[in-house]
């Protein structure tokens, strides 16, 4: 068990020589648009993380714009899971749910996301939950997707047996039906968070007046490159922690499930 931690922190040598080869060339090439890893390391200390200690030493410009954009992204990704996993699980115990509730599910999930931004504004205005929906929508597909063919697959057996010792149908959902289903609605969980943390940005580029996404904007309005170079490192960082952290819930979550196969 001690291994696991070694060999994912041994995984990670490749960043330190993809950063040292990124210095390289844009230095060589000399490229304004393309600049250094370590000139955009300056700047995100400066911008984002010269703070006092009292403050994790976050600067205020940090505080005002990425614990926004995390709060909007973990609601509209945990507002969406639960729709999903709810539905999903529904849907995936009820034929005749399911049929009726395809035609929608395959029709609405077609629909990128933000073409219904404007939609969104006229039933929301602009504002947090405009964003929220925006994130709800283009992050409950594969939830729900995932957590219906997980309920569909169900071992019967397990179902019947819970039924001779008369389970009610709640105690089915939540002990047999939820835990069979898990490894599949962590896929579903773990494609929509990455889905999430798009839409994010995406909702805040529109009459947005906090975040990341809306930083982006300003820095490609002022044609601030280091800056836009900035967002887009912490956009890398924020994702690689939001799935490190999922990863290693998923893996105490279904831990059952993983000895199981061994």
């Amino acid at each position: 068990m001690l291994l696991r931690p070694v060999k994912a922190v041994a995984a990670l040598w490749i960043l330190p020589v993809a950063a040292v080869v990124w210095e390289l060339v844009t230095r060589q090439a000399g490229n304004q648009f393309f600049p250094p890893p370590s000139d955009i390391a300056k700047r995100m200390h400066t911008d984002w993380f010269s703070g006092p200690a009292s403050h994790a030493f976050l600067t205020k410009q940090a505080m005002d714009n990425i614990f926004p954009s995390l709060g909007r992204l973990l609601l509209g990704w945990a507002l969406a899971c639960l729709l999903g996993i709810a539905i999903g699980i529904a849907a995936g115990r009820s034929e005749r749910l399911a049929d009726y509730l395809s035609p929608l599910i395959h029709f609405f999930r077609a629909i990128p996301p933000p073409t219904l931004v404007p939609i969104f504004i006229v039933l929301f205005k602009i504002g947090t939950q405009m964003q929220v929906a925006t994130i709800v929508f283009g992050v409950i597909w594969p939830v729900l997707l995932n957590a219906m063919d997980g309920a569909r697959s169900v071992d019967q057996v397990k179902l019947e047996t819970a039924r001779a010792f008369r389970l009610s149908r709640t105690t089915r959902v939540l002990q047999v039906i939820l835990p069979a289903s898990a490894p599949k609605i962590f896929a579903g969980l773990r494609l929509s968070l990455s889905t999430a943390l798009i839409l994010m940005v995406i909702s805040e580029l529109v009459g947005s007046t906090n975040g990341i996404g809306y930083l982006q904007m300003l820095a490609q309005g002022t044609t601030d490159v280091p800056g836009v170079w900035e967002g887009i490192v912490l956009l890398g960082l924020l994702g690689f922690a939001l799935n490190a952290i999922f990863l290693l819930v998923e893996r105490r979550a279904l831990a059952w499930h993983r000895s199981g196969l061994v």
